[in-house]
């Protein structure tokens, strides 16, 4: 047999996913079409470019004015990345989804590499590195308890390849970093941020 490792239990639940032998039938003669189910994300938030912020200094005296708590690893990967250049105010749009929306299992641990692959797989993408100071500047009203890691490529801090992180901890609004190098790994009910076109 070509797949000599498929169980008896795969067999069945192959044959009921189907619809019984009924519908193995119409699979094999052409009449029943598998289709793989698009997913459809709902926009959670539009972030907005303010052009106004020109420099790394904008950045984080704009952070620092609006009485923002900004972590020292935070500050040095703001002053670690090159600015998007666009003349014009931009938008993008945000998804805000858990691992486990994104369809990994339960009870596991997945690595950044594993969550951008699933990810991409539904059309998200990587968000450019200013969106982590322009959303912490723009989401005023985030939940306390609140933790979002922006999916981006990371950035390195101290030879420390970093992702910003939104939180809202002790009543206080943070731009911090979270480690995003190999060997991280988030947990199924860890959100997300990613861009959606």
């Amino acid at each position: 047999m070509k797949y000599g490792e498929i169980t008896l239990g795969q067999v069945e639940a192959i044959i009921n996913k189907l619809g019984g032998m009924k519908g193995v039938k119409l699979f094999l003669s052409g009449e029943l079409v598998i289709k793989k189910i698009e997913r459809k994300f709902k926009i959670w938030k539009k972030v907005k470019f303010d052009t106004n912020l020109k420099t790394i200094t904008d950045f984080l005296c704009a952070l620092r004015n609006d009485k923002f708590r900004i972590t020292d690893f935070a500050s040095t990967m703001i002053r670690g990345f090159n600015l998007t250049k666009n003349p014009k105010k931009i938008e993008i749009n945000l998804i805000k989804v858990t691992v486990g929306e994104l369809g990994l299992k339960k009870h596991t641990v997945y690595s950044y590499d594993e969550v951008y692959k699933k990810a991409k797989e539904f059309g998200l993408e990587l968000c450019p590195p200013e969106v982590g100071p322009q959303l912490r500047l723009q989401y005023k009203d985030q939940p306390q308890g609140e933790n979002i890691l922006v999916a981006m490529n990371p950035i390195s801090r101290f030879n420390d390849p970093s992702l910003f992180c939104l939180q809202h901890d002790d009543s206080k609004l943070w731009l911090s970093a979270s480690w995003g190098g190999t060997g991280s790994w988030w947990s199924f009910d860890s959100q997300w941020i990613f861009c959606y076109k």
